[in-house]
């Protein structure tokens, strides 16, 4: 009977010990259902098996159940309590933790550090101090936790004389002084510490390289590399950093090939490093060769095409990325957000936004800022407005996506209304809110309003003007026509005039065929940007207007010499999530080439039989009439605007985006477009938006 005896309390332990074991792995892997369902089927339950699911339920983020499993043990010890204790701090109720803490019967070190480190967790330093100071009894473990609250909270002076009164002092706790040090700048302490170390891991020695590398000190970090006895995978990334942090990126490249092992953390680092210095296709490979990524990869590839201006690839790995089922993070959002704008997806860019609602990353201000931005440059007028009416405490930055958008679609009016209310909140306005309502007043030929606008500045909101503001005021003269008043402001300017300055000037030019000014501003840019093909171009151009062939020839010779080469005008609309280009003459590419040529010629028909006669005058290439009128048929925005109206569903807005400032012809032909198929459509080209409706353009025909 004896025998059978002990064989069952055998047999029960041994079911016991494979249970709380099934308990603790279920409850690892975020199964606590079946970690519940093994504790209900146990025949015994030990006090093991009661500490292992609630432990389960904290580590599953389930306080409110552990705490009713722990109300209902029968038998509690002190691990019992130390685990409620430790299970509060990693869910972050530290004030629940404290209040378990103070009913605790008795109490070890085990208690005593487990709260310290809980305050030390949350930043409460000054209640970690004062209930370490009450502690009975310390161990290393409790001094080295109360030590890195003091480095945590920046407070190294204090940490150094706490660490001088330590009776015992392990690696850990060396490790902690180093990397505090270092965290305030104070190297020759640090290494003092590293260099008198009875024994040394490679986390002290991984903390040291870190913190050379931080601290810009990347060759010091270097040699202690080389001489480190045993390397790790951490040790490896830090070292790797430092040179992609600070751009040496063929070292950093070199270490990257003899790693042993190439984290995922590495290969991120190298993304980015190599994103930074240019080399895309480089970032790339690394990121097809990668057998794991995580979020952070995505994101930093993304960033890396944007960056860059490779928009396009950014919204490809952006769709690959949804299709193997990665959900983006926050910084991969924010960059999607910026290519949205900038290709002007709208779709893509409302998808973004709904992604960021579902994580209520939309309640920051930061965010909503991103977002008017985007709807502005998508030509959602309606739904940027939205987000800013949305946001009760709106930032200056918000109160000035939003006028920038309004001055950007011309409505001047809009524009000048959100500033004075912006004014009246007492929000003071900053030097980017004055090129936005400065621009607004040029967009809208507000020339009174603006000379006031620009005069307040200074003597108001005490805000030099700079050369962006004074680029605004030749723009807003120079678009009414005052190009002589707006040369002697640049003249009379305190501060040089810069590209963007003269830029304004040579628009104006342009705009009103002032060739000897346009002479005088071309020079002043080709000077100040000699490779920028768009300066020869505009002056070619008038030199064309006036038959000037001979000045033409010179100017294309120039930039023959310096290897310089005008962008190709091209458009490009978003259908179905999908982003079309087209450039000048160009359709055959695209796979509906024919439909596209038959909607072109439809448009055409309709375009003559309601009066339309291209102007052949913004063709400004020597050749005969014929070629100049079948040239103009075929501008880039025009093809896209045609596929626009073979599939965007009558009633939504056809919206097209082009890289150029679009031309005379195509402006009156889009306007007569719009009147004769009834449709509305938006333009967005490298000045401003267009929004053509009836026969009619927002812009008021002054771009």
């Amino acid at each position: 009977m004896r025998v059978r005896f002990i064989l069952y309390r055998r047999y029960c332990t041994s079911v016991a010990i494979f249970s709380n074991y099934q308990i603790s792995r279920y409850a690892r892997l975020g199964q606590i259902e079946n970690a519940r369902k093994v504790f209900d089927e146990m025949p015994e339950r030990t006090t093991v098996s009661w500490n292992s699911m609630i432990a389960g339920y904290f580590q599953n983020n389930q306080p409110g159940e552990a705490r009713k499993m722990f109300e209902r043990m029968q038998l509690r010890n002190l691990v019992s309590w130390n685990g409620l204790i430790s299970g509060y701090i990693k869910n972050g109720m530290v004030s629940e933790a404290r209040k378990v803490f103070d009913s605790m019967p008795e109490r070890n070190v085990v208690s005593w550090t487990s709260m310290v480190r809980g305050y030390v967790q949350e930043g409460k330093i000054s209640e970690a101090e004062s209930l370490f100071w009450q502690m009975p009894g310390k161990n290393v473990v409790s001094w080295t936790v109360m030590l890195g609250g003091l480095i945590q909270d920046g407070r190294v002076d204090e940490a150094r004389r706490f660490y001088d009164l330590m009776p015992e002092k392990d690696v850990v706790a060396r490790t902690n002084m180093i990397g505090g040090y270092f965290q305030a700048g104070h190297l020759a302490e640090a290494r003092e510490i590293f260099d008198e170390m009875p024994r040394r891991n490679v986390v002290t020695w991984t903390t040291m390289i870190s913190g050379y590398v931080q601290n810009q000190r990347v060759d010091v970090a270097r040699k202690l590399f080389e001489v480190m006895p045993e390397k790790n995978e951490v040790s490896w990334t830090a070292m790797l950093m430092g040179y992609t942090q600070c751009g040496r990126i063929t070292e950093a490249s070199e270490l990257f090939r003899a790693m042993p092992v190439k984290s995922v953390v590495a290969c991120n680092a190298m993304i980015l490093g190599y994103g930074h210095n240019g080399e895309v296709e480089e970032a790339r490979q690394v990121f097809d060769n990668m057998r794991e990524k995580d979020d952070q990869t995505w994101s930093a590839m993304i960033k890396v095409y944007e960056r860059k201006g490779l928009e396009m690839e950014a919204l490809e790995l952006f769709t690959l990325m949804q299709r193997e089922g990665v959900k983006p993070n926050f910084p991969s959002l924010i960059s999607l957000l910026s290519v949205c704008g900038s290709l002007a997806t709208l779709d893509h860019g409302t998808q973004i936004h709904a992604q960021l609602v579902r994580n209520q990353f939309d309640l920051d201000v930061y965010v909503a800022s991103v977002l008017i931005t985007m709807y502005v440059k998508c030509g959602n007028l309606v739904k940027a407005k939205q987000v800013f009416d949305r946001f009760g405490e709106k930032d200056v930055v918000m109160w000035n996506s939003i006028i920038t958008g309004y001055a950007q679609h011309g409505l001047g009016d809009e524009a000048l209304e959100v500033f004075q209310k912006m004014c009246s909140l007492g929000i003071p306005p900053d030097d980017i809110t004055f090129i936005g309502v400065l621009s607004a007043c040029s967009y809208s030929g507000k020339v009174e309003q603006g000379h006031e606008i620009f005069e307040t500045m200074k003597s108001k909101y005490q805000i030099e003007p700079g050369t962006a503001h004074y680029a605004c005021m030749v723009d807003l003269l120079g678009r009414a026509g005052q190009v002589e008043e707006a040369m002697d402001l640049i003249e009379k300017m305190p501060v040089e005039a810069d590209a963007i300055v003269w830029g304004a000037l040579l628009g104006a030019c342009r705009t009103h065929m002032k060739l000897d000014l346009a002479e005088v501003a071309a020079k002043k840019l080709i000077q100040l940007e000699p490779h920028n093909a768009g300066h020869y171009v505009l002056l070619s151009n008038m030199y064309a207007s006036k038959g000037r062939w001979h000045e033409v020839a010179d100017l294309r010779k120039m930039m023959g010499a310096r290897s310089i080469t005008k962008s190709p005008g091209c458009s490009w609309i978003e259908v179905e999530h999908k982003v079309h280009m087209f450039t000048w003459g160009e359709t055959t590419g695209h796979p509906e080439h024919v439909m596209i040529m038959r909607m072109l010629e439809r448009l055409g028909v309709l375009l003559r039989e309601a009066g339309y006669c291209p102007d052949s005058s913004f063709v400004l290439h020597d050749v005969d009439e014929e070629e100049k009128v079948q040239s103009l048929g075929y501008h880039s925005e025009k093809l896209a605007i045609a596929y626009g109206h073979l599939k965007v569903p009558q009633g939504m807005p056809i919206r097209v985006m082009k890289n150029l400032r679009v031309c005379g012809d195509c402006h009156s032909a889009i306007k007569l477009i719009a009147k004769v198929t009834g449709r509305e459509i938006i333009v967005r080209d490298a000045n401003r938006f267009h929004h053509f409706k009836d026969g009619l353009c927002s812009c008021r025909d002054y771009w």
